[in-house]
């Protein structure tokens, strides 16, 4: 199929396309943002731990808002992304805030051919293995960047969640890597009423795909967690329970919506 073919051009294009409509959003509420407020939810901040000092690659960063409040926590940060304007957004907001935020533009699978040094933790988060179709590099290359007893910090929306159809009514996808998913979209998760219309290729990942990936790669899983809600009003239906807690209306607290790991790089 072309599209599964190029998807690594394909999704560049559609986050290329979604920048300038999530910059100027109220789910990334860049405003609040620039005066001074974190980017980074309490699951995220928990199990990430005291970072001052520490040297942290931060993969399929977007436009840099956690990257950059890394930064401002006291660690040495450098975060990687596919989209060209995604990394070009970011740097100009370090440069406007005056951290010393790095930025890398390149496919993931090819960011050794872009960097050469190890890491005290690796970060990665929400929406980001939805991109990727082979998790055993994925793995690969956050050992490859861990120094020995590193870290990774992983947090991401359930494999459940993935299943349904975009209006939760109905069970529409396999829980398992099925292969590619080529689709299209009308705005997008930050801006419902953005004028976009784009094609994009995921593809959906079980956690025994995810944890297996990690272990055959050396990581030691420390930690796993699942939880009944989201951090973001990302999803059709969703009601807030909680500050900054979201679930599915007709579904309540009966799935999961996110997990996380903690994985150490043996010594």
């Amino acid at each position: 199929m072309k599209s599964e073919q190029n998807y690594v051009e394909i999704n560049r294009q559609s986050w290329n396309n979604s920048v300038d409509a999530h910059l100027n959003s109220d789910f990334y509420n860049q405003k609040e943002f620039i005066r001074g407020k974190t980017s980074l939810n309490p699951i995220d901040l928990a199990m990430l731990g005291e970072v001052k000092g520490k040297r942290i690659l931060h993969l399929q960063c977007h436009f840099g808002q956690d990257t950059i409040s890394l930064s401002r926590l006291g660690a040495v940060v450098i975060g990687v992304d596919l989209s060209d304007k995604s990394i070009e957004a970011a740097r100009k907001i370090a440069a406007e805030l005056e951290v010393t935020t790095q930025f890398i533009c390149c496919d993931i699978y090819d960011l050794p051919n872009h960097l050469n040094e190890q890491f005290d933790i690796v970060y990665t988060s929400y929406g980001v293995i939805a991109w990727l179709p082979d998790l055993n590099k994925w793995a690969a290359l956050i050992s490859k960047f861990l120094k020995p007893n590193g870290k990774l910090v992983f947090v991401e929306f359930h494999p459940v969640v993935w299943m349904f159809s975009d209006d939760f009514n109905a069970i529409s996808y396999s829980y398992f890597n099925s292969g590619a998913q080529v689709e299209s979209e009308e705005g997008t998760y930050a801006d419902n009423d953005a004028k976009i219309n784009q094609e994009y290729v995921t593809w959906n990942h079980g956690l025994g795909e995810v944890i297996t990936s990690l272990i055959q790669n050396g990581l030691n899983i420390d930690l796993f967690e699942e939880y009944d809600y989201s951090p973001y009003a990302c999803f059709s239906h969703t009601v807030e329970v909680e500050y900054k807690k979201y679930r599915i209306a007709p579904l309540d607290d009966k799935i999961p919506m996110l997990y996380a790991i903690v994985a150490t790089k043996k010594d």
